[in-house]
């Protein structure tokens, strides 16, 4: 779990006078999650967080998904998808339920308006671009390969060093979370967890706006948009601490676990949420049995929707796989290494494999963004004749 951590200025205790050199008091917000049961951050503002000088409703951003549909495993290509929008924008959801939405984007554009989504925490992907998560707890530097992990209720807005950038974006309508098998009971990653606290990289500087003017922040929830307007800097945070904080967890940094014979897909969890975890599959030793077979067994998830994102095209189970394909695999028919791909893996020690895998427990719906994108000759790719 994210650890306690502190940026500018604080009182000694919670809830006392806190004055501004002027001598007015500064504005306390705390700022909690379940009510005041779980995760929780203090922090200080310049002016009234509640005061707002206007609002407009800029309409339903919900997906619409595709009920309808045959059951069949499928093969959605992101490389036909043109740059557009910024990172809010230029989101395009894929697919999705009543836990978990996965929203696909070639961002164009950088972000004017700042953002707060109010109705779920997002894991932002960032496939291959780099530049800083501006937010109310501070800047957070980012890189190619890094997971932005952004708590419900955060204000901030992505400023990229270059464009177009792709990236994904998984929102979870409940919290996420570090697989609990990984924590000791005091919350401590284990000595046998695949990364631990110092692959978490925390806010680094709290910039602090005492700035009027106009400012517009687009609030997400109930499945709208809707822009509010403030007549100073949503940034005029002077200080803050708790464990509610956006944080970044690069996919390099996952130390794979690996065996004798092949291991299954929770080895690779990084992520859990309500419903659903996110794994990351990376470079690593193949199964060192003399007789191993070095790639997954044919598979039957019964109960569970699999979603694989190719960071590269180095799969070895795949053919017909490119960077940036996304490969779903729904629950009741059979999935696994296609004609060929076994014997060829025999004797392989190594896979530079890196892809972003989410399996959610309740059936994804598609959008009709996806089916544009979507090879239709994918599921005769397992046919021998």
């Amino acid at each position: 779990m994210p650890r306690y951590h502190r940026l500018g200025q604080l009182p000694a205790k919670k809830h006392v006078q806190f004055r501004k050199p002027d001598g007015s008091l500064y504005s306390e917000q705390l700022f909690s999650t379940h009510g005041f049961s779980d995760m929780m951050s203090t922090m200080y503002h310049i002016n009234l967080p509640t005061e707002v000088a206007g609002w407009e409703d800029m309409g339903a951003v919900a997906p619409t998904y595709l009920k309808d549909e045959a059951l069949r495993h499928r093969h959605f290509k992101t490389s036909r998808m043109k740059p557009c929008g910024d990172a809010i924008t230029g989101r395009i959801p894929l697919m999705g339920n009543n836990d978990v939405v996965w929203n696909q984007g070639l961002v164009a554009e950088q972000m004017v308006d700042f953002f707060k989504n109010a109705q779920a925490d997002e894991i932002l992907f960032i496939h291959d671009g780099s530049g800083t998560l501006e937010s109310m707890y501070g800047d957070v530097p980012f890189k190619p390969g890094d997971y932005i992990v952004v708590p419900r209720g955060t204000i901030w807005r992505l400023r990229f060093d270059s464009l177009p950038v792709r990236m994904l974006t998984i929102e979870s309508y409940g919290p996420v979370t570090i697989p609990k098998n990984y924590r000791n009971q005091y919350g401590q990653l284990l000595e046998e967890a695949p990364y631990c606290e110092r692959d978490v990289h925390p806010p680094v500087e709290l910039k602090t706006y005492d700035e009027a003017g106009d400012f517009f922040v687009v609030v997400k929830a109930r499945g709208r948009h809707t822009k509010y307007h403030y007549k100073f800097h949503p940034f005029d945070i002077v200080g803050w601490d708790g464990y509610v904080y956006p944080w970044t967890f690069n996919i390099n940094d996952f130390q794979p676990i690996v065996g004798k014979l092949h291991l299954p897909p929770p080895i690779h969890q990084t992520f859990t949420g309500w419903n659903f975890v996110v794994c990351s599959f990376c470079p690593r030793v193949l199964d060192f049995h003399p007789e191993a077979i070095a790639i997954p067994y044919n598979h039957s998830n019964v109960d569970s929707d699999e979603v694989l994102y190719y960071c590269n095209d180095k799969f070895g189970s795949r053919k017909g796989i490119e960077e940036g394909s996304i490969t779903m695999h729904p629950l009741g028919i059979p999935h696994g290494p296609q004609p060929g791909a076994v014997e060829r893996s025999i004797g392989h020690t190594k896979t530079e494999e890196l892809a972003v895998m989410l399996d959610t427990f309740h059936p994804l719906w598609m959008t009709q963004e996806a089916v544009s994108i979507e090879d239709p000759e994918y599921w005769k790719s397992w046919q021998t004749r």
